[in-house]
């Protein structure tokens, strides 16, 4: 069928369903069904910052941003290389990711429990050795710290810089209060619960952090070589140019960016905004599930 007759709402709704489907799965209706329509009691009220954070098409750039500050600690990125093969299937990464955030941000507390147990059931199976001879276990606090500051950051600096709804300085404390709710049960001691306290958890890391093979192998395939149709590239090239400009310097510096990510740069901010703004027209028109009224979950 010519595109032509489609017309833009018939448009709109095929790259909605598409979007949807490459980050959510297959069955990505039947897990939204099940997320935000199944009753009982909820981790977090609907107008948590973690709510509103994670239901915002800003998280596209922030995991991306995400990615690339994780994989500047060597020993986490060994661990990743290693045991997660994302390369060979990154889109069943993403989906995994990506519904783990749902259920634990919007689902009943008896799916987040059993979402967060599954992770650190894998996790406790992840054990090596790095190239530079470090043991490493994924349920180690030190790398699950690292790993949940990296995210913490990265979605909030997102949300506030393309979100639709950005955070007041109550909101910022409590989107990191609400995702060291999460970090806990995964296994991290001592979680950042403000967003001061998440900065200097960032900065106490930067000793150990630094592009090793394994990094620039991850920034390469993300930035340059991303598992995309063709008619994708371009607005991906602008959504990784947010990403990576949404970095701090230093580590902007250090994930030795591709020459195309850096000639965007400049555009980077109109570029992002840009882009959230499509997906956020696209996702639009997939049909909103009913949710059932709140409930909290006993003391």
């Amino acid at each position: 069928m010519p595109l032509p007759s489609l017309g833009v709402p018939g448009l709109r709704r095929r790259a909605g369903e598409a979007l949807l489907r490459r980050v959510a799965g297959p069955t990505a209706h039947e897990k939204r069904t099940r997320i935000h329509g199944t009753p009982g009691p909820r981790w977090f009220a609907p107008e948590r910052p973690v709510r509103v954070v994670h239901g915002d098409a800003s998280m596209y750039i922030g995991g991306l941003a995400a990615l690339l500050l994780q994989s500047l600690h060597p020993v986490a990125m060994a661990a990743v290389s290693a045991h997660s093969g994302f390369q060979g299937d990154p889109w069943g990464r993403l989906q995994r990711t990506s519904t783990f955030l749902a259920v634990t941000t919007f689902g009943t507390s008896e799916d987040a429990e059993r979402a967060v147990l599954r992770v650190r059931r894998v996790h406790e199976r992840v054990v090596g050795t790095s190239p530079d001879g470090v043991p490493y276990r994924a349920s180690d606090p030190h790398l699950l710290t690292w790993v949940h500051a990296a995210e913490a950051y990265c979605f909030l600096r997102a949300h506030q810089r393309y979100g639709r709804h950005p955070l007041g300085p109550d909101g910022l404390d409590g989107y990191v209060a609400d995702m060291a709710h999460v970090a806990r049960r995964l296994g991290v001691t001592r979680p950042p619960e403000t967003r001061d306290q998440l900065v200097k958890c960032i900065a106490g890391y930067r000793p150990e952090l630094r592009a090793t093979a394994e990094s620039r192998a991850t920034t390469r395939f993300l930035l340059a070589h991303p598992p995309l149709p063709r008619p994708a590239l371009l607005p991906y090239s602008l959504l990784a140019a947010a990403a990576a400009e949404l970095l701090p310097p230093w580590a902007r510096s250090a994930v030795d960016l591709p020459v195309a990510t850096r000639l965007l740069l400049p555009v980077a901010r109109p570029g992002g905004r840009a882009v959230t703004a499509a997906i956020r027209w696209a996702s639009s028109a997939v049909p909103v599930v009913e949710t059932p009224p709140y409930v909290s979950p006993p003391p």
